[in-house]
């Protein structure tokens, strides 16, 4: 196997690390206010992931490095085609990332519900953006023959990248709301199983409709046979769920987001930015990859050091992995100011 397609299927699979271990995130963010009806439970909310929200992040930093390194051309087209987007997704994170911090750095009511809706907008921003951006790497992008994007926002909007949009935004909420039924106790877990079965049944219809329209319009038997056992997985996560096996059925839901995000790599395989202009003009993984001794040396450095934070990581979900509890905390409301004595 040539190291442009080895390079190509690492690329891949770390997109799926990052859908699957982010989506929760954004789905548990998104779902904060929703589910978390008062200051403690939206602190037990928070605490289901916050050991482990900046470790997710990481998939996604490594990613665009080995893009850079490994395919420089589709790096520079996607980031300079893209640009708006994906600095709307680097602020959002920005944004949640602090909130995420500072959130409890204050024992004030209106402060933490200004973080909760930091949060909030940081979570759903990503997922929806990351929809439309990889919806629109099947379904092609105007490339011209320098391999240059030629378009504008409006050409990233179409109906199928709004659909990707959408879909990717309900499997989260989907994803994370059975995350939550995992990791909390007593009524917070029963209403997040609930509305895991009903948030279910909506990212099912719009996953299976959005997966169906990338495939019909670019996809093989083999991308449409491994979208189909994705589906197949989130089914099976929503009926675990119903049972309230709540491991089974976010092992279902993972198994969804990363088999989903492996079938569109396989869809566009060989190309890593198909043009919607010209297919020749298509960026791929041959004329897009770095030299032959760049990617001998990445390979090397990668052998090395990938095991070693997947251990890391892996160790981490096993330190926190017990069941959060909703415990009482003691807030200052913010009073308004009284009115002096009057002179």
């Amino acid at each position: 196997m040539e190291l442009t397609t080895i390079w190509f299927i690492v690329i891949a699979a770390l997109w799926v690390g990052y859908f699957v271990l982010e989506g929760f995130d954004f789905g548990v963010g998104i779902l904060l206010r929703v589910l978390g009806r008062d200051e403690p439970e939206r602190r037990a909310v928070i605490t289901t992931i916050g050991p482990v929200w900046d470790g997710n992040e990481v998939w996604l930093i490594v990613a665009g490095g080995a893009t850079f390194a490994a395919f420089p051309e589709w790096y520079a087209t996607l980031f300079s085609g893209f640009y708006l987007p994906l600095f709307a997704i680097l602020v959002a994170l920005i944004l949640r990332g602090v909130a995420l911090e500072y959130r409890g750095k204050r024992d004030d009511l209106v402060w933490r519900s200004r973080m909760d809706t930091m949060i909030t907008i940081g979570s759903v921003v990503p997922a929806l953006l990351w929809g439309i951006t990889f919806a629109n790497l099947v379904r092609g992008v105007p490339i011209d023959s320098s391999h240059e994007f030629v378009g504008n926002l409006g050409s990233l909007l179409s109906p199928f990248a709004l659909l990707g949009g959408v879909a990717f935004t309900a499997v989260f909420v989907a994803h994370g709301a059975i995350f939550l039924a995992l990791k909390t106790t007593g009524e917070l877990r029963q209403r997040a199983n609930r509305f895991a079965s009903l948030s279910g049944l909506a990212a099912a219809v719009l996953a299976v409709g959005f997966l169906a329209w990338a495939h019909g319009m670019r996809g093989d038997v083999a991308s449409a046979v491994v979208a189909g056992v994705a589906a197949v997985a989130l089914l099976a996560g929503l009926v675990a769920n119903r049972f309230r096996r709540e491991g089974w059925a976010f092992v279902g839901t993972a198994v969804a987001v990363g088999l989903s995000v492996v079938s569109l790599f396989a869809a566009m395989f060989p190309d890593v930015m198909p043009s919607s202009l010209d297919p020749a003009w298509s960026l791929t993984t041959t004329n897009a990859a770095s030299t032959p001794y760049t990617l001998k040396a990445l390979t090397i450095i990668a052998g090395i050091f990938t095991p070693l934070v997947l251990l890391y990581q892996g160790w981490t979900y096993w330190v926190f992995r017990k069941r959060i509890t909703v415990e009482p905390v003691t807030v200052t409301p913010l009073t308004p100011p009284q009115p002096g004595p009057v002179s």
